[in-house]
């Protein structure tokens, strides 16, 4: 397993992209059950009040750095992190890979007709990518018939596109039973792929500014941006307690 930090009590493991994608292709080839999360401030703000969620943090197989605040904690606790490895992006990447070795790609969740889409797109960007279904939907909707479309579609890897907490609870419960390899999270990706909703530019994104622009685009997100000063106060309080007792913290 590759190293890890540990950031409000939540593992990040230190993966670059292409070594994720390698990882990935690994689990796929040998038929290995792969859970990847990509965790960003919010998952550690949630991990903190959720049981729950927490605990499927500690069982997932790869947690990916999707969020400068998470470089940035890293960082910080003394153990930088080589780069984002994100949802948004990681599906064109993904997408690409499946491609490249024929692996089965499925896409489940969004809004009605957005699955769909988005497997359109990408597949006129990689004509050899086959996508072995498509699903939208809610973690509300019945669960069995919904893993039995997706191991019955013969899948390699699976796309999940739910709020975060949902999402990795529903592929904990769910991805023994769909067949998949690989499970990943990747949250609002297909909306983003289909134009839906639109990502910050190129050099906001690079600067670590990407939740200031969907705060201006998303005013009614400005709740949900209070957990990051809460956060960087826990971040340095979990510092402080470090260093008061002289050890490092846990990174293998």
């Amino acid at each position: 397993m590759p190293p890890f930090v540990e950031i409000l009590g939540v593992r990040v493991h230190d993966l670059s992209f292409p070594e994720m994608l390698e990882a990935l292709a690994g689990f796929v080839v040998r038929r290995e059950v792969c859970h990847i999360a990509t965790v960003n401030i919010e998952y550690l703000m949630t991990a903190r009040r959720d049981p729950a969620f927490a605990e499927v943090l500690r069982h997932t197989t790869l947690n990916v750095p999707d969020s400068a605040g998470v470089l940035w904690a890293a960082r910080w606790l003394g153990h930088p992190l080589h780069e984002r490895v994100t949802g948004s992006d990681g599906i064109y990447r993904v997408a690409e890979l499946c491609a490249q070795r024929g692996f089965r790609l499925f896409l489940l969740g969004a809004a009605p007709g957005v699955a769909e889409r988005a497997a359109e797109v990408l597949s006129s960007r990689w004509p050899d990518l086959m996508v072995s279904g498509t699903l939208a939907g809610s973690p509300s909707l019945k669960e069995e018939g919904i893993a039995a479309a997706v191991r019955e579609a013969g899948t390699d890897v699976l796309l999940v596109a739910y709020p975060h907490a949902p999402q990795e609870k529903w592929i904990a419960r769910n991805q023994g039973r769909t067949g998949a390899a690989v499970a990943m999270g990747v949250g609002g990706a297909f909306d983003f792929v289909v134009g839906v909703q639109r990502r910050a530019p190129p050099w906001m994104r690079r600067a670590g500014l990407e939740w200031l622009y969907r705060l201006i685009h998303e005013p009614r997100r400005w709740r949900r941006m209070l957990a990051l000063p809460h956060a960087a106060w826990l971040v340095f309080w979990q510092r402080f307690r470090r260093s008061a007792s002289g050890t490092r913290g846990p990174h293998s």
